[in-house]
């Protein structure tokens, strides 16, 4: 059954199993904004005190977004900038995310996507830091993350260059994770989400903090902080169902209940 969970006026939100499917739907191309994204973001914390194992965001428009909403920076006096700790808060949630990429996903759209766990794209899509077009930065984080994902090299060609990337060259790239057919990513998205949803939820916690620990600084702070997070697995209920599952009938079988 799928539940509605806390909708906001450009952001649909669903409960499907164990999978919160977030939707932006923000005519006519998801152009953002601070209230937006903080809309956005507040979404994805409140999946946290839900059901939800796993966080799923898709557009139900023409693109997945197509950057930021030019006309408002500086409306209210300030320079625009929404600041990179922003969307920090988005990839510090512990449920594993997905973004499902069709159309465009430029500049803040991109940086969205950039945040999120896991990038699955539509092979049409198109998808690129594009700030220097107007001589601008990204200002959400988008370099840094692109250069975590490819590298420094390949980092400063998608930031510097301001180019429409086709997912597949980004797949190569190692910056999205999958490229399917348009008629397929649905499917494709929600199978994955699934996956995840049904997994060890505390576990996967444990490794999203353990990456950005290892990202941020460096294997040896992480395997300085790998006992602390495996306590919480340790101590889980999914662990000893785990345990007994391979018992009895070998690995893959476990069914997991996330606590």
């Amino acid at each position: 059954m799928v539940a509605q969970h806390q909708p906001t006026e450009h952001i649909q939100v669903e409960l499907d199993g164990a999978v919160a499917v977030v939707t932006m739907a923000k005519p006519p191309h998801n152009l953002l904004n601070r209230v937006f994204i903080e809309d956005l973001i507040q979404t994805f914390e409140g999946a946290i005190d839900s059901e939800a194992r796993a966080i799923l965001l898709k557009s139900e428009m023409k693109h997945f977004s197509a950057g930021a909403d030019v006309d408002g920076f500086g409306a209210d006096g300030s320079d625009g900038s929404p600041a990179a700790e922003v969307l920090d808060r988005l990839a510090a949630i512990p449920l594993p995310t997905i973004a499902a990429v069709h159309g465009l996903a430029l500049g803040g759209g991109f940086e969205i996507a950039l945040a999120c766990d896991f990038i699955m794209a539509s092979a049409s899509a198109r998808l690129g830091l594009v700030e220097t077009s107007i001589g601008l930065m990204p200002l959400l984080g988008g370099v840094q993350r692109v250069v975590e994902r490819a590298g420094m090299a390949r980092g400063k060609e998608i930031a510097m260059f301001g180019r429409r990337h086709d997912p597949e060259l980004l797949e190569r790239w190692g910056v999205i994770n999958a490229v399917v057919a348009d008629d397929a990513l649905e499917e494709a998205s929600r199978s994955w989400a699934q996956q995840l949803a049904a997994g060890p939820t505390v576990a996967y916690s444990a490794i999203k903090e353990l990456a950005v620990i290892a990202s941020n600084e460096g294997v040896r702070s992480a395997d300085q902080s790998q006992e602390s997070a495996a306590q919480k697995v340790w101590a889980s209920d999914d662990l000893q169902r785990g345990l007994e599952s391979f018992s009895e009938s070998g690995p893959g079988t476990a069914i997991f209940q996330g606590t």
